[in-house]
This record gives C-alpha cells, sequence and structure tokens, in this order.
C-alpha cells in the first residue's frame, strides 16, 4: 500500500510531449538542426526547457538567440489551446484514488497553470503541484520527487510514482519511490522503447483503464465513495 501517488504531467496527465517534439524539431530546422521524434523521446523527455537548450547548443554546436526560447514558448502555448488534450481515463483515475497523490513536473510554473486549465485539471491539482524551479536539480535527479514526498509528509519508500520519461524513472527509483511508466501518450507510440532506452520501471502500462489492476488497494471502494 502506497501513502502518495505522484504523477508526472507531460506525457503522463496531458498528451502534451508529441506536439512540444513536433514544434521543438520544427523551430530547430532553422538553425540547421535536424532532428526526429525519436531522438527527442531518447534525450529530451522529462528535461526542463532550459537544459534541453543548452545540450541542443554543445551537441550541435550552434548558438540560439536570446528570444528563440520566448518565441518558441508562446508558438507552443499557441498549438496546445489548439491540439492539447488530456490523457484518456486519467480524471477518473485521481478522482477514485483512495490516498493522496500529487504532481512534480519539469515544466515552468506558468506552462503548469495554462496546461492543467486547458485540460480542465486545475481543480485536482490546486496546491499539490511541484516544478523545477522548486530544487537545484532536475530530472534525472530525484530532488523534485524527494520534495514532493517531503511536502505531503510521506517517506519515499511510500510513493508511487507515474512517468513517462526515461529521466523521471530514474529520478523516482534514485529517490527511492516505486515507478509505474505510462507508455500510451502519443510521442511514445510506435518507438521500439527498450532499445532506445531500456527502462528498469516496476510496472509498465498503456492504458489508464488498466491503473488499478493488481493495485486495487490504491481504488476507493464503494463504501469510501459513498461517505464522500
Amino acid at each position: 500500500m502506497f501513502d502518495l501517488v505522484i504523477f508526472d504531467c507531460d506525457g503522463v496527465l496531458i498528451d502534451s510531449e508529441v506536439i512540444s517534439a513536433r514544434m521543438l524539431i520544427s523551430e530547430l530546422k532553422g538553425y540547421g538542426v535536424s532532428i526526429d521524434t525519436a531522438y527527442v523521446a531518447q534525450h529530451f523527455l522529462g528535461r526542463s526547457y532550459p537544459v534541453v537548450l543548452d545540450q541542443i547548443q554543445k551537441e550541435f554546436g550552434i548558438v540560439l538567440p536570446d528570444g528563440f526560447e520566448a518565441e518558441y514558448r508562446a508558438r507552443l502555448m499557441a498549438a496546445f489551446e489548439a491540439d492539447l488534450k488530456i490523457m484518456p481515463g486519467v480524471r477518473e483515475v485521481i478522482e477514485r484514488l483512495r490516498v493522496p497523490y500529487a504532481l512534480a513536473t519539469s515544466s515552468s510554473p506558468p506552462r503548469l497553470a495554462q496546461s492543467l486549465s486547458m485540460v480542465g485539471l486545475t481543480d485536482l491539482f490546486e496546491g499539490r503541484t511541484t516544478t523545477s524551479k522548486e530544487v537545484s536539480r532536475g530530472k534525472p535527479a530525484p530532488d523534485m520527487f524527494l520534495l514532493a514526498a517531503q511536502k505531503n509528509g510521506v517517506a519515499p519508500e511510500r510513493c508511487l510514482v507515474i512517468e513517462d520519461s526515461l529521466a523521471g524513472v530514474q529520478a523516482g527509483l534514485s529517490a527511492g519511490m516505486t515507478v509505474w511508466r505510462f507508455v500510451g501518450g502519443s510521442h511514445l507510440m510506435g518507438l521500439d522503447l527498450e532499445a532506445s532506452a531500456p527502462s528498469l520501471a516496476h510496472r509498465i502500462f498503456v492504458s489508464y483503464g488498466d491503473f488499478f489492476h493488481s493495485a486495487e488497494d490504491l481504488m476507493k471502494d464503494m463504501s469510501d465513495h459513498d461517505a464522500g
């Protein structure tokens, strides 16, 4: 039995990573950088945007202009407004959880707030979030997950992390937590995940319809529901 479930956001609660990857690939083409979605999934998933930009500039030997990040973010949020969707079944899972839950994400606070609002999840995560801005080291370091556990007064070994990225899986494991990897996001479809980045997650699941399989103790029973 767990005392806290910690969700990642992008690629776990919202189907955003495929949009982010598409936009990043398009933006970088103008600077002579040619990458594909498999490359983005392997190298950038779970990382904060400043870390991604720094890695791109070092790896490809380019210097991006000062306004690149702000312009990219503006275009990305416009794309989110048009195409962002909640992961099917995730709200129902959260509402049926017997134990407390939280969110730990590499997204910036403004992007997180906008994203949750767009898909109607703001009410569920009010006062339950931790972002990379609150720690000195982002994923794959364990700092964000450890801080989320500390905020909730729960020991790391009593936490369950739901992640999609290898960096996130590594962060959860380094924190001493149980990690389930969700691979049902559009950005991971068609990729050979084990070949590119073998996962050490305790469990892998594709649909939130399967979330409570073999974990019924996480789900409210009817008496819990009736009692409110």
